[in-house]
């Protein structure tokens, strides 16, 4: 008799919009701590939580489940599990949100409603790093294959603790320069995992913060930085070297500067 009316209450708030509060686990993120690396929203399957001006955020506590599997993911420690007041959690809520993140990246990729599953937030190794990567001639430009080494490459979703950045050779672009260099993956990339990003329009202090615990993860052999002429670009270069000794590792650096156009 006391179950009924409780599931009753249940459904006639969920009903007019209001959420029933119940006292159960739910994940907890010290932002202190938290470096926004992106891996705990890889792990967790719900898509309760999400990269926000540089630091995960519970997107909406009925989609967490309070099992922590996200926990194991975070190299900073930043995420535990507490018991609190908050709204149960809503499996059909999750289903509902899944689909909709799912359209709507699809969405932003297409400009369409085709159907597809947007891999961006998931590291991959497309090729091994190293000069064998490609035998074709930088001079052979058709039909030139392509010598990305990793996924993805834009800052905010990279990984630091990726295995491909490890004792690697790094790039790091500007992110209007494959555009500008026509033999940008010969010239530059060939053999090394990239990073890009927009030193004027991204979040300068996010953006060198991941690269800190890049260089300080990954440990690179060296770091090529590559932008364009226009003075807001040159921004880039010091967010690296303030990355690097932020880090407190010695990476060799080396710059270039590509013109609007696309000579060196």
């Amino acid at each position: 008799m006391i179950d009924t009316p409780m599931q009753t209450i249940h459904i006639v708030e969920r009903h007019f919009g209001r959420e029933y509060m119940v006292m159960r686990k739910i994940i907890e993120i010290d932002e202190e701590k938290c470096n926004g690396c992106g891996q705990c929203v890889t792990s967790c399957d719900e898509g309760a939580l999400a990269i926000v001006d540089g630091k995960a955020k519970v997107v909406n506590e009925v989609f967490c489940d309070g099992l922590g599997a996200c926990i194991g993911d975070c190299p900073e420690d930043a995420l535990r599990i507490i018991e609190r007041d908050v709204p149960e959690f809503d499996e059909e809520a999750v289903r509902k949100h899944l689909v909709d993140r799912s359209a709507e990246e699809c969405h932003s990729s297409h400009g369409d409603a085709e159907p597809c599953g947007c891999p961006s937030a998931s590291p991959m190794l497309l090729r091994r790093p190293g000069p064998q990567a490609s035998s074709i001639p930088s001079a052979e430009a058709v039909g030139m294959d392509s010598e990305l080494v990793n996924w993805p490459v834009q800052w905010k979703l990279v990984q630091p603790a990726s295995p491909f950045f490890k004792n690697a050779d790094l790039l790091i672009a500007a992110d209007c320069v494959p555009f500008a260099l026509a033999d940008f993956h010969q010239s530059f990339l060939k053999g090394k995992p990239l990073v890009i990003g927009c030193p004027k329009l991204d979040e300068q202090e996010a953006f060198q913060d991941k690269l800190s615990r890049l260089f300080k993860d990954a440990t690179p052999r060296s770091v090529t930085v590559v932008i364009m002429e226009v003075p807001c670009c040159s921004g880039l270069i010091r967010m690296v070297q303030e990355a690097i000794s932020k880090s407190g590792r010695e990476v060799p650096l080396e710059s270039h500067v590509i013109g609007i156009d696309g000579k060196r």
